[in-house]
């Protein structure tokens, strides 16, 4: 899950979205051999560093390449899923496009909607972005997306309401967590989550499923879209448990995640609330939410904690790698850009717009920020990396996790009830 790391985009733009993208695709011969060509780019930055990212990456990729006018596109990040699915469906998808990948990125493949850019992807971006992330963008060993920034999850969190509510080190056991929130609740700051939006609500189920199953477990599940392991009961039970202590902050069920002050990223960034559980997309949302949209000054980092009774190694990191896809149409300048963004320059320029890892070796080094220095740290250490839970197993069993996760924390639905959901949306297809 790639979130939109700035303020709630215009409903004019969620509305032209779909009617923009027949922009897509080249001009004159169509073949993008020497022509002018012109290409849509769909992204989930609306506004702020991150939107003006994207504005001067295809002005400056323009200025070096006359004939290739790439046009910018921000939708709203819980609408892009669903509209960028339209547009594939519709033969009308965007050139260029946020790629969320595992299960979501599988199905494209199998529909034929992807361009297939194995042997496009340059030597120079093979020796500047690890192996590991490149792979994140691979099905069945051919590429078919670029990572573009690294975006591992875990507790973002203010070192000053910590520190005022007597916690002097971040915990590091599902004990201490406990003990932190107990603190964090009697100064008047809990938890921040944006439980209207579903899958933050549902982050906490896949962490406890992360430190709960084995590796090989979850791999298993995303072939087979079976749930009937042990492990995952187990992390319903210690999520039920962890919930019924009322860790969150009130009216969390209907609290936004990323859209304005009261939100649950708002929350944080206005020291409302101690902390929350989120991708490392996190501190730019945050920084957008600030009084002075800045940075906020005493942001902190720590990984989820050990679980007892798990099968997960309790250093394993869930999280991902956001990437770029060309559809399957788009002309052979689409690749170019791909590689144009792993660019050192281009690499450290999205660092400093979105507050995020960048996945260029080289770029990293731009890195300043003792919290992403932690999230690089922790995840350099994971012995294995899973993606989020609802990209890997695919878009229906993902909303049917999510909608049932965030059933059981209303009361409205039990652990059991998530299992089945899961199972009988792999059903369905």
């Amino acid at each position: 899950m790639a979130p939109d790391r700035t303020l709630a985009v215009a409903a004019v733009l969620a509305l032209s979205a779909l009617s923009l993208a027949a922009c897509g695709g080249s001009d004159d011969d169509g073949s993008g051999s020497g022509g002018n060509v012109t290409m849509q780019l769909w992204e989930n930055a609306t506004t702020g560093p991150g939107k003006a990212f994207w504005d001067k990456a295809a002005a400056d990729f323009h200025t070096a390449h006359p004939n290739v006018t790439i046009k910018i596109q921000a939708v709203q990040n819980e609408d892009l899923d669903g509209k960028l699915q339209t547009a594939l469906n519709s033969g009308s998808a965007p050139d260029i496009f946020l790629q969320r990948g595992g299960g979501k990125m599988a199905a494209m493949v199998e529909a034929g909607q992807l361009k297939d850019i194995t042997g496009d992807i340059t030597a120079a971006s093979k020796q500047a972005v690890a192996g590991a992330a490149l792979k994140t963008g691979e099905v069945d060993g051919k590429a078919y997306a670029v990572p573009i920034s690294i975006l591992p999850g875990g507790f973002w969190y203010s070192k000053d309401v910590f520190k005022k509510a007597g916690i002097e080190t971040p915990p590091t056991t599902l004990d201490g967590l406990d003990a932190a929130v107990t603190k964090l609740k009697a100064n008047g700051t809990p938890i921040a989550l944006g439980g209207k939006d579903a899958w933050p609500a549902a982050h906490w189920y896949y962490f406890f499923a992360l430190r709960a199953c084995s590796q090989a477990t979850l791999d298993a599940a995303a072939k087979s879209k079976t749930f009937n392991d042990p492990c995952w009961t187990k992390a319903g039970n210690d999520l039920k448990t962890f919930a019924d202590t009322k860790p969150f902050a009130a009216g969390f069920l209907t609290t936004s995640a990323q859209q304005g002050a009261g939100s649950s990223a708002g929350l944080v960034a206005n020291h409302k609330a101690g902390m929350e559980l989120m991708g490392a997309w996190d501190p730019g949302v945050i920084a957008s939410l600030t009084k002075d949209a800045k940075p906020l000054p005493d942001l902190g980092y720590f990984p989820f904690p050990a679980v007892p009774g798990g099968q997960g190694d309790p250093a394993a990191i869930m999280g991902g790698a956001d990437g770029y896809s060309c559809s399957a149409h788009a002309p052979k300048e689409c690749t170019d850009f791909l590689n144009y963004l792993l660019t050192k320059d281009v690499q450290e320029a999205y660092y400093k717009g979105f507050n995020a890892l960048p996945v260029n070796k080289d770029a990293q080094g731009a890195v300043t920020e003792d919290y992403l220095k932690a999230v690089l740290d922790a995840y350099n250490k994971a012995p294995y990396v899973s993606q989020w839970l609802d990209t890997v197993y695919g878009q229906s069993v993902g909303n049917a996790l999510n909608v049932s996760v965030v059933n059981m924390l209303a009361g409205k639905g039990d652990v059991a009830g998530i299992i089945k959901a899961v199972n009988d949306a792999a059903k369905k297809g």
